[in-house]
């Protein structure tokens, strides 16, 4: 390599806007000389006739600089402003595609429109998990209620100065500026304040933080599993039961039933061991043995039908 070449002026169309790093692309993007009228006329002719996409680069590349500065106006929404610049090229790009030379007008004015409602269509999306602005006036009213707040409250004299809220006075000039109904103005103006609400607790170690919505939002009576053993309980209750007591003798199933299904008028259980001892002629200790062993045969029933 020649001293000469190692000292000459690099070219400014060259330049590759770094990644990863936004003020670095920043001042990438500042190095790209601007075109004049008859460079951007030619250009646009060239893209717009012969599909030159050497001619589409410069005319992106000439315009990164006005997506940059058109993105420090939304910088107040709490987005990143690289993500913000992200979406302004893909505006600028759609403006370059669709840009007629012959109209009569500069690309700068043109690609202004694109790169804007591309920024306002990420922001909508972005800024709040539920949209804020779906129609056309409800859009328009959550980019100028903020800007349109601070100019009332700025002004000499003006009521409510300091406050969040509007006051009446200002909703109704905010609707006739904007052409919107005042409680449009008002419903804009809450929804804007509001924020998002984490439903799951951050994963700290505070025990001091707040309890989490899902904590106390959840419907565990709808619950998947729970549903299955609440209805795997009521099944055991009545026709589970009753299927476990038809594998039993006569003897065996009254000794079950005297023992654990019977319930009196006063609250009190059924016979006691003693009680159908005499009845049936044997001891205590046997009555116990085959309440035992029913018990043992039905739980065998059941875990064999709950398995199947």
């Amino acid at each position: 390599m020649t001293l000469t070449t190692a000292l000459a002026p690099r070219d400014p169309w060259s330049v590759v806007p770094s990644l990863g790093n936004l003020d670095a692309y920043i001042r990438s993007v500042q190095a790209i000389p601007m075109l004049d009228a008859d460079e951007e006329q030619t250009l646009a002719r060239r893209l717009r006739d012969q599909q030159d996409l050497q001619a589409a680069s410069k005319l992106v590349l000439s315009h990164l600089r006005l997506v940059v500065s058109i993105s420090r106006q939304y910088m107040g929404y709490g987005l990143p402003q690289g993500d913000l610049i992200q979406e302004g090229n893909v505006g600028l790009m759609k403006a370059v595609k669709r840009f007629d030379p012959d109209q009569g007008v500069r690309l700068v004015s043109y690609a202004m429109h694109w790169i804007k409602a591309e920024i306002h269509e990420y922001i909508l999306k972005n800024w709040r998990m539920v949209k804020v602005a779906t129609t056309k006036a409800q859009r328009k009213l959550f980019f100028n209620l903020r800007s349109l707040k601070h100019q009332f409250k700025g002004e000499e004299g003006a009521e409510h100065l300091g406050r969040a809220t509007l006051s009446d006075h200002d909703i109704h000039r905010v609707a006739n500026e904007l052409n919107v109904r005042p409680e449009d103005v008002i419903e804009m103006e809450t929804r804007m304040a509001g924020g998002d609400v984490a439903l799951e607790a951050p994963t700290d170690d505070d025990g001091d933080a707040p309890v989490a919505p899902l904590a106390y939002l959840a419907d565990e009576a709808h619950e998947p599993t729970r549903v299955i053993e609440a209805h795997r309980r009521d099944w055991l209750a009545s026709d589970g039961i009753a299927l476990a007591l038809d594998q039993l003798d006569a003897r065996s199933r009254r000794i079950v039933e005297e023992r654990w299904l019977q319930v009196n008028d006063d609250g009190s259980g059924g016979m006691t061991l003693h009680e159908l001892a005499a009845e049936y002629g044997v001891s205590a200790e046997r009555i116990r043995q085959i309440e035992v062993a029913a018990m043992k045969k039905m739980r065998k029933a059941l875990t064999e039908v709950v398995d199947a």
